[in-house]
């Protein structure tokens, strides 16, 4: 049950218990219970997400890449839970379980991915609205929608608008600890910067590279390292959509890799499926480097950047591998 659409009306707690009894057995209001008799019981279902307690702001994230942020972002003032976290779990076919709803229920802030990428998620939102609860869609402030490549975090920009929207919504939770939410925005600034130092060396070493990718999630960083990457577009978006590829894209990719026109194959271990294995295969006959990247961070308990950097740093040793033997 939701109050969501009443006015706020202030009861003493002894009414507050007698509205909770009410909506654990499920009782049903008629039409002609008095307007003030359904106030009461409906002001007390569901949890009060609006209010801060301590200080701290109770958040879930759907996916543990910008739960690590958010979890930097907030410090002592935050209590952060990712949903999705599993690196054996494809994230695009995460279902989602009754402890999940209970999680959202509880929290004065969601943070969802959006674009198609986390329904489950708004499903949840939808089905509990909770007043005063703030939801942060990624897609919404990217301009992106279902249709488009949903995954942002791979993108250096985007994590940066994230990182300051998500400091913009904890000021807002919470007023009295703004200062120290800013300071924690520079402190993840600070310990992006091996991230980003690194992104900018291999774009000066090897922009513009001709690489592949099993999928579309390696779309959005390819173009911040300046790498050209070659791959079928059609073939990328119907892997990461779980579809089967269409066969002109099959053999248009796997002549690209027998031909040699890829430096290095980059292959997303999460969305794994015959036709990405026989390329991975084919890539390894053709003394082609292959770079396995994830959708979560791996290892579950790292650092979204320190993730991120040893994904980098394992796709440079590859291009200069291709270079040294070449």
């Amino acid at each position: 049950m939701s109050h969501v659409g009443l006015p706020h009306l202030a009861f003493p707690a002894s009414a507050r218990r007698v509205g909770q009894m009410l909506c654990r057995q499920g009782v049903f209001f008629s039409g002609f219970l008095a307007l003030t008799g359904l106030l009461l019981a409906l002001s007390s279902c569901g949890s009060p997400a609006s209010a801060v307690s301590g200080g701290v702001v109770k958040v879930v994230a759907g996916e543990n890449f910008w739960g690590s942020i958010a979890a930097q972002l907030g410090g002592s003032h935050a209590s952060v839970i990712s949903i999705v976290s599993d690196p054996n779990t494809d994230p695009h076919e995460y279902e989602s379980s009754t402890d999940d709803a209970r999680a959202f229920a509880q929290v004065n802030y969601v943070i969802l991915n959006g674009a198609g990428y986390d329904t489950w998620g708004q499903k949840l939102l939808d089905a509990n609205p909770v007043t005063g609860r703030k939801v942060f869609t990624v897609a919404d402030i990217l301009g992106k929608k279902e249709g488009d490549n949903p995954h942002f975090w791979y993108n250096p920009d985007y994590v940066e608008q994230v990182a300051n929207q998500i400091t913009a919504d904890f000021k807002a939770l919470d007023p009295a600890d703004a200062t120290y939410f800013s300071q924690q925005r520079t402190a993840f600034e600070d310990a992006l910067k091996p991230y980003h130092n690194r992104i900018n060396e291999i774009k000066q070493k090897f922009g513009g590279q001709k690489v592949g990718a099993t999928e579309d999630i390696f779309a959005y960083l390819s173009n911040a390292l300046g790498l050209d990457l070659i791959s079928p577009p059609a073939f990328m978006q119907a892997v990461a959509e779980g579809n089967d590829p269409p066969a002109a894209t099959v053999a248009e990719f796997q002549e690209q890799i027998r031909q040699k026109q890829i430096t290095v194959l980059v292959y997303n271990v999460q969305t794994v499926t015959a036709v990405t294995t026989n390329l991975k295969q084919l890539a390894s006959q053709e003394s082609i480097p292959v770079v396995g990247v994830t959708e979560t961070i791996q290892p579950h308990d790292s650092t979204f950047q320190d993730w991120q950097y040893a994904q980098l740093l394992a796709l440079q040793n590859a291009l200069n591998a291709n270079a040294l033997g070449n």
